[in-house]
């Protein structure tokens, strides 16, 4: 047995001693929350009205039933298509939240966009959508945060200097993504 399976099983087994099971048992996700290190993000989709309070990491460790619910909600909105969103969006989203202070959902204007999407989208907008975008890779998220200036939250993604940020006053939100560090 290989050391990082090693290390794996036992953190597994510890885990499991200690009465967590990260599985899709919904008493299990019900019970993270009050565990040390873990990380929580909430969401209202601004398309779909859908919301989503959830922990998506303890220490670590991602939690996959969580990532499913948060693939599914950040959906294409106009496909139903759903990707792997990169889960290091989700860490940034809540640095952000540490930084700004605030427990109010992040309002997703726009999350993973398959191909055609986004090609149809280039097609009828004012130019604010690439052709490569890295909301084809759940790699981005449109967003803004009720009580929070969008100038506050660009201000706050740009010093992160965890990936681009785009500032969209006019549509009221912020891109944020984890490419390379940039600004628009």
């Amino acid at each position: 047995m290989n050391h990082s399976r090693r290390h794996f099983l036992c953190r597994m087994a510890n885990l499991a001693a200690a009465g967590i099971v990260l599985s899709a048992a919904p008493a299990a996700l019900a019970a993270l929350p009050s565990q040390t290190g873990a990380r929580s993000l909430a969401f209202e989709h601004t398309h779909t009205r859908e919301k989503l309070r959830i922990v998506y990491a303890v220490g670590d460790k991602y939690v996959p039933e969580a990532l499913k619910k948060l693939n599914h909600l950040l959906r294409d909105h106009y496909s139903g298509q759903v990707c792997r969103m990169d889960p290091k969006l989700f860490d940034y989203l809540f640095r952000l939240k540490q930084t700004l202070g605030s427990d109010a959902p992040f309002q997703v204007i726009s999350g993973y966009r398959c191909p055609a999407t986004n090609t149809k989208l280039r097609q009828k907008s004012r130019g604010g959508v690439a052709k490569r975008s890295l909301h084809m890779e759940g790699k981005a998220l449109d967003i803004r945060i009720s009580g929070v200036s969008l100038h506050d939250l660009r201000d706050a993604a740009k010093a992160s200097r965890r990936g681009g940020v785009g500032f969209y006053p006019q549509d009221k939100f912020v891109h944020v993504d984890t490419g390379a560090v940039r600004s628009w």
